[in-house]
């Protein structure tokens, strides 16, 4: 049985990288391709799971959003992120200390290091090797936006999957959610996740705060501060 580990839950988009504006158009190819329809219109992104936009955008469309229609929308959405690779490396980025606090928490063997993103499995294993930042994480510990339409049962999710892998009891005490949103927030406090936020997505520090973060920093560019943060130590304590 493994004992005293955390397990870190990372959002992906605005809080290690950023796609440089190409989800709308990822959405659109992929709309087109699972409905024969143009996209006129996307339902809100921000902090929400791929299972809500897909069927919030169809609803808008008027087309029933059925576990038929979903599937076939999943499918095109992985098929149309492969076509805008090469873009999504070109125009994204990873953001300030992303990859410091990434590598950082990969060495310690007190942390299952995982992803908690609104991203179906494919995407997020994609946007992150894109930067190669695939290495840092166990994606067989995380939860994915096609699991569920509601943020906060991937969080239940993600621990169940960490906890039957690794033989060691991850709830709300050792769990922590890092995320760029107020739904991140909701998703930790619901799902049983600390919270921390960061200020680098759409969001700023004042609405995070309010949303209910335990702790807002505006980047994740201190690596020790942002340590502490989720682990409650220094850089380097065991």
């Amino acid at each position: 049985m493994s004992a005293g580990r955390t397990l870190v839950l990372w959002d992906i988009d605005h809080t290690l990288i950023t796609i440089g504006g190409l989800s709308h158009d990822i959405y659109s190819d992929a709309f087109r391709s699972a409905t024969g329809q143009v996209m006129r219109q996307l339902a809100d992104m921000t902090g929400r799971t791929e299972r809500a936009i897909a069927a919030d955008t169809l609803r808008l469309h008027h087309i029933e959003a059925s576990d038929r229609i979903l599937h076939s929308f999943g499918i095109a959405l992985a098929e149309s992120f492969l076509t805008y690779e090469e873009a999504i490396r070109k125009r994204g980025r990873v953001l300030d200390g992303a990859i410091e606090i990434l590598a950082t928490l990969a060495d310690r063997p007190d942390v299952v290091q995982s992803v908690l993103t609104g991203n179906m499995e494919p995407i997020a294993i994609g946007k992150l090797k894109a930067f190669d930042l695939d290495r840092f994480v166990d994606f067989d510990a995380g939860a994915y936006g096609m699991d569920h339409e509601e943020r906060p049962e991937l969080v239940r999710l993600a621990q169940q999957r960490a906890t039957a892998k690794y033989g060691c009891a991850f709830t709300a005490d050792n769990t922590v959610l890092i995320g760029d949103t107020p739904n991140d927030v909701l998703a930790g406090h619901v799902g049983g996740a600390r919270v921390v936020a960061v200020a680098t997505g759409s969001c700023g520090a004042d609405i995070l705060r309010e949303a209910g973060a335990e702790l807002v920093l505006a980047d994740l560019s201190d690596t020790p501060a942002v340590i502490h943060a989720i682990l409650g130590v220094t850089n380097g304590a065991q």
